[in-house]
C-alpha cells in the first residue's frame, strides 16, 4: 500500500510540475475566502485516485476536490496539491500529501515535494523516511534557538485573535517562526527535524494525515488543543518533539477559547 501512495504521488508531482510552465495560462476557480482550485489540482486527484482504485478498488476515499467515495474500512485521504496558492504565484513550496485510515488509524503516509524530488514516507511501526533516509524530530528542549513553523487562520477572522496570542506568546522566545503556506511540508520539515514544532488552527484532514503519521513515526508528538487526539476532527494541531510539543502547549493553552476545544 505505500508502494501504491508512493506512485501515485509521485505521477501526480509530475504532472504538477509539466503544469507549472503554464501557470498563466490555467483557469483558477475560488471555493471560498482566500481558498483556491484550478484544474491542476482535479487533474492531480484524478491521477491519484485512478492509481489507487486500479489497486485496491474497493477502498473508500476522503478527497479535497471530490469529495468522499464510498468503500470498505481502508480510507485514503488525498490532497493532491497542498499548497494551491503558492503554486499559482509561482512560489516554490507545495507538495502532494496522501495517507491511507484503517478503521480510523493511520497506516500509511506520504508527502512528495515535486520541485526538490523529496519524498516524505512513514508506515505505521515502521519510521519515518525521507528518500529512503531515516528521519528523526529534533532534540530541542525550549524555545531558545527553535524555528517554529505556523500556519495563519486565512480562511476566516473567527480565531484571529486567538491565534495571535498564541503567536505573540511563542515568537518572543523562539528564533523564528516560519508560514510557508503548506501544511504538509510544514509537518514534514518537523519529522524531518528541519523545524523544531508546529501549530495551526482549523487545518482540514487532507492537509496533515500524512504529516501526522511522519512526525509520530519520526518520535514525534501530535495533539489537538485540548491535549488529545481529535486533530483530524477538530483541525486544530500541535506537533514536535516531546519537550518541544510540551513547551508549545503550555503557550498556547491559555489563548484557546471554548469554541477550539
Amino acid at each position: 500500500m505505500l508502494n501504491i501512495a508512493v506512485r501515485a504521488a509521485r505521477s501526480a508531482g509530475d504532472l504538477i510540475l509539466r503544469s507549472a510552465e503554464n501557470i498563466g495560462r490555467l483557469h483558477i476557480d475560488q471555493k471560498g475566502k482566500n481558498d483556491y482550485a484550478c484544474e491542476v489540482d482535479r487533474l492531480a486527484e484524478r491521477e491519484i485516485i485512478n492509481i489507487i482504485k486500479a489497486a485496491y478498488p474497493e477502498h473508500a476515499i476522503l478527497a479535497e476536490e471530490s469529495g468522499h467515495h464510498k468503500g470498505n474500512d481502508f480510507v485514503w485521504v488525498i490532497d493532491p496539491l497542498d499548497g494551491t496558492t503558492n503554486f499559482l504565484h509561482g512560489f516554490p513550496q507545495y507538495a502532494v500529501s496522501i495517507a491511507l485510515k484503517y478503521k480510523g488509524k493511520l497506516e500509511v503516509g506520504v508527502v512528495y515535494d515535486p520541485l526538490r524530488d523529496e519524498l516524505f514516507t512513514a508506515k505505521r511501526g515502521g519510521g519515518a523516511m525521507l528518500n529512503n533516509r531515516r528521519i528523526r524530530v529534533t532534540n530541542q528542549t525550549s524555545l531558545k534557538g527553535a524555528l517554529i513553523g505556523s500556519g495563519f487562520p486565512f480562511k476566516t477572522d473567527q480565531h484571529l485573535d486567538a491565534y495571535v496570542g498564541m503567536f505573540r506568546s511563542i515568537t518572543v522566545g523562539a528564533a523564528g517562526i516560519r508560514r510557508a503556506g503548506a501544511a504538509a511540508l510544514d509537518l514534514a520539515y518537523v519529522a524531518a527535524g528541519r523545524l523544531d514544532g508546529f501549530w495551526e488552527i482549523g487545518v482540514m484532514e487532507w492537509d496533515v494525515a500524512a504529516g501526522i503519521l511522519l512526525i509520530k513515526e519520526a518520535g514525534g508528538v501530535v495533539t489537538d488543543f485540548s491535549f488529545n487526539d481529535n486533530y483530524l476532527e477538530s483541525g486544530n494541531v500541535i506537533a514536535g518533539s516531546p519537550k518541544m510539543h510540551q513547551v508549545l502547549y503550555q503557550l498556547i493553552e491559555p489563548h484557546v477559547t471554548d469554541n477550539l476545544k
